[in-house]
């Protein structure tokens, strides 16, 4: 029946959206399925599917529901034979695409990525607690802490145990209402409520919800109306004794412009910090990855000695390092090649130099201090002995080496001395390094312990 009913609905959707969007985005979706009140229509891509969920989903359920069809779901799913159907991308990114679902008692969230699980979480100390913390919340028990709060640095984990605990519930809870979204989305819905006169709708909607799990939170700040809305939100659901999951860059009394009454509110269940991963959590994260690239590019040799390299230079951001190995074993599996350190060097010249640790001139200072046995104070004090001066001009010079500082900055930071003080200092090191051989190895320890 509803299969009969569509080509009328979408002419019913064409005075709607109006010409351009219809063609765009409605005249595509075919009618795949209806069962247990979810019907599924295919999509030519994930993204399309995406787009349409986010922007028409609501709608087209309100035209099924109004014309008699007993539907509480819409999902959107890539047409198994479509023609523009995305190229399959290396095995550690494989997904099914997963709708967000329409349904008539919640808003679409955000789509979740089947990559993100507790399974492909790798744990060390940086995040064990939040691992921890999240699993607790995935077993859809007793609400022990309201809100959850993971906050850190790019790329250290923190949407990938927010889509974890949502595929858990999924899986343990199924009855649970959960939606995961970002704090942007949040905002996109309430500006969308407020233009199309809907506020009510949306105030029911979003505090009916079991779990609510809000990515990014710092995007609201600064955005009043949203905040106030986020905040009575945030009270209507605690009261409720709903669980509550936010992410956000810093701890909620670091972000600026959040407001001190949502700062409170957010403090006050369990914050955690995934704090930058260390040496062997970022070692384990490459070793799985290479388990995973293994059944893609069969036979592929990988050299001793690669994945530590890899570990100890990209420091900073998982998401950079994951995404080096994977540029790695595409290229070694192009050219046929084994990867070698000069292969990972010669492929990952540009990541690398992007990673390299940003040496600061108080921290060379600091440390031919340490070398040179003298008192930091005294080497970027006015005394001007020669047992000083060596060692304040090899800080000079490995200062200009070493960081971007212009000679007037490094000379502001040797006791406000003048950039020809430093310019001479540089150039009487460059001719020692030639003429005394332990002034040439002692720049080269300096230089190797800085850069370690």
């Amino acid at each position: 029946m509803i299969q009969e009913q569509w080509g009328t609905l979408k002419q019913d959707l064409l005075k709607t959206v109006g010409q351009n969007n219809f063609k765009t985005w409605i005249e595509p979706l075919e009618f795949a399925d209806l069962t247990e009140g979810a019907v599924t229509f295919h999509v030519p891509t994930n993204f399309f599917g995406n787009y349409v969920s986010q922007n028409f989903g609501d709608l087209i359920l309100h035209k099924l529901t109004s014309n008699g069809q007993r539907v509480q779901r819409v999902h959107f799913k890539v047409s198994a034979n479509s023609l523009d159907r995305p190229a399959p991308r290396p095995v550690a990114e494989k997904t099914d695409f997963v709708s967000p679902s329409v349904t008539k008692d919640s808003l679409p969230g955000a789509p979740l990525d089947a990559r993100f699980t507790f399974d492909s979480f790798v744990v060390g100390k940086p995040n064990e607690l939040a691992n921890a913390a999240a699993r607790r919340v995935a077993e859809g028990g007793p609400v022990t802490f309201n809100p959850l709060f993971l906050y850190g640095g790019v790329g250290l984990g923190k949407t990938h145990l927010m889509h974890a605990i949502a595929w858990d519930l999924q899986q343990r809870r199924p009855d649970l209402n959960v939606v995961y979204l970002s704090a942007e989305q949040f905002m996109y819905r309430f500006v969308q409520a407020l233009r199309d006169r809907k506020m009510m709708d949306f105030k029911q909607l979003f505090r009916s919800v079991d779990v609510l799990m809000v990515d990014d939170v710092q995007f609201i700040a600064g955005k009043d109306s949203t905040q106030e809305e986020f905040f009575h939100t945030f009270n209507a659901l605690v009261d409720q004794n709903k669980q509550i999951i936010i992410s956000a860059d810093r701890a909620p009394g670091e972000i600026k412009d959040l407001e001190d009454r949502i700062k409170s509110r957010l403090q006050c269940g369990l914050v955690v910090d995934l704090h930058p991963t260390d040496y062997e959590l970022r070692l384990g994260i490459l070793q799985t990855k290479v388990e995973q690239y293994r059944e893609q590019y069969p036979g592929l040799q990988l050299a001793d000695g690669v994945l530590e390299f890899l570990a100890h230079r990209i420091s900073t951001n998982v998401r950079v390092l994951e995404g080096a190995l994977t540029r790695l074993f595409a290229f070694a599996s192009l050219v046929g090649r084994e990867i070698t350190m000069e292969l990972t060097q010669d492929c990952l010249s540009d990541v690398l130099r992007a990673s390299e640790r940003k040496i600061t001139v108080e921290e060379i200072q600091r440390r031919v201090a340490e070398h040179y046995n003298i008192r930091l104070s005294d080497m970027i004090g006015p005394k001007r002995v020669r047992t000083l001066a060596r060692p304040r001009q090899v800080a000079m010079y490995l200062s200009k080496q070493l960081t971007s500082r212009s000679l007037p900055e490094i000379g502001r930071r040797f006791g406000g001395r003048d950039h020809t003080t430093v310019m001479h200092g540089v150039r009487r090191i460059e001719e020692l390094r030639v003429q005394d051989g332990q002034i040439a190895e002692d720049l080269e320890l300096l230089r190797r312990a800085l850069e370690a």
